[in-house]
């Protein structure tokens, strides 16, 4: 049975940080494509960070330069560090997980077959 447990979201004010965690169960981060999604109200979910087997991430252009994704595989957990935060980024931020180690050129949430529950980062001006 596979888990994704997400934490680390609340409200910060314009310019702040936060640092997600997503602990996984029953998927090995070193061996699986991740990623995280966030879905503001009456959006799509958009992928924001994938992060390959061999560690590199890549990024939507929104957050290019102001998060950092990555891993530590004796751990099994996946980490969002987000920097310079602004309101648009306010959404449901939620981890995933794909079967297949491999990762497409996009973070598209119809090829991740698990999912955390979300956490809630509010970000005000």
């Amino acid at each position: 049975q596979v888990q994704l447990v997400e934490s680390g979201g609340g409200s910060v004010q314009t310019g702040g940080s936060l640092k997600l965690s997503c602990t996984a169960s029953g998927v090995l981060v070193r061996t699986s494509c991740m990623g995280w999604f966030r879905q503001a109200p009456g959006k799509e979910r958009e992928g924001v960070a994938q992060i390959a087997v061999f560690g590199g991430a890549g990024y939507t252009d929104s957050v290019k330069g102001r998060y950092s994704a990555y891993k530590d595989n004796a751990k099994n957990t996946l980490y969002l560090q987000m920097n310079s935060l602004k309101p648009e980024d306010t959404a449901m931020y939620y981890c995933a997980a794909r079967t297949s180690s491999y990762c497409g050129s996009n973070a598209r949430p119809g090829d991740f077959n698990y999912w955390g529950q979300g956490t809630q980062v509010t970000v005000s001006s």
